[in-house]
């Protein structure tokens, strides 16, 4: 597919299917060892196509810090929260929080970037954590212990994803960052191995979960990684913000329809919030 778009909507429809697929899984595989599964996979993918393409190489020294920040926040840390909250919490609120950066990028950009961010952009940060807290319901917890820690790791899903974003912002790599997915891919399985090992020592991924494994890990990973790259390549920035607003609605729409998941009057509201939040941080 070459029209740029067709990257955009590869991305979103595979990206929003992770979720509610991953949830799936977890009938018959432990999280960790799925987190680890879809690292080792994407990144065995990723590295056999690049080979085949003539483009596998080592990294660059310029490269490294993008190698680190990608590998270790954005993949490594966020598939094993991601996954482990999975456990606890609905596929299609996680869609939601797992995917929200804005209220994380724009004061870090301010702190660590020292980027000028106008009034709107915090107004828009602002709507984005009210959309949270509703999301969050945190009126219905009680004695869930275990749903607001789920709730946690996703908002550190959001801040690892958000710091790599600034790392790759101040140090850019020299490389194409579709050449180093499988250096990315591979650090991530070896920060996730040993905690998979460590928390889940007798964990696994169960017949029942191999499709899923398969799809997350082969196809899901590095094909969605590269439409991503190819979209924001070709398209303005504008268009891929606010086309992947879609990632979380495919997520919360595939999950009520497949898995049952109630659309509670938080989740539609808080998700509003979010989306709204975001139309206006790219309006700003």
């Amino acid at each position: 597919m070459t029209h740029p778009l067709g990257y955009l909507v590869i991305s979103v429809l595979l990206f929003g299917g992770v979720w509610p697929v991953s949830k799936d899984a977890l009938q018959d595989a432990t999280p960790l060892w799925f987190a680890l599964n879809r690292a080792g996979m994407a990144a065995v993918v990723s590295a056999l196509v690049l080979a085949a393409l003539g483009r596998l190489r080592l990294p660059q020294r310029a490269d490294l810090p993008a190698v680190l920040a990608l590998g270790l926040l954005q993949l490594g840390g966020f598939f094993a929260l991601m996954h482990t909250a999975l456990g606890i919490l609905p596929a299609g609120r996680s869609s939601i929080l797992g995917n929200v950066t804005l209220f994380w990028l724009i004061p870090l950009s301010v702190w660590l970037l020292g980027e000028q961010v106008s009034a709107r952009r915090w107004a828009a940060a602002a709507l984005g954590l009210v959309g949270v807290t509703v999301l969050m319901a945190p009126w219905e917890w009680g004695a869930a212990s275990g749903v607001a820690l789920g709730y946690g790791m996703l908002l550190c899903c959001s801040l690892m994803w958000s710091l790599a974003i600034i790392v790759t912002r101040r140090f850019p790599p020299a490389s194409r960052v579709l050449e180093l997915l499988p250096w990315c891919f591979g650090l991530a399985a070896l920060l996730v191995a040993p905690i998979a090992f460590w928390r889940e020592p007798q964990g696994g991924i169960g017949p029942g979960a191999w499709w899923q494994a398969v799809f997350v890990g082969a196809i899901a990973g590095p094909i969605g990684t590269w439409s991503t790259i190819e979209a924001g390549r070709r398209l303005p920035g504008a268009v891929v913000s606010l086309g992947f607003l879609m990632v979380p609605a495919i997520g919360v729409v595939v999950s009520n329809l497949w898995l049952g998941e109630t659309l509670g009057w938080d989740v539609l509201l808080g998700g509003a919030l979010i989306a709204v939040s975001v139309v206006v941080a790219v309006r700003g």
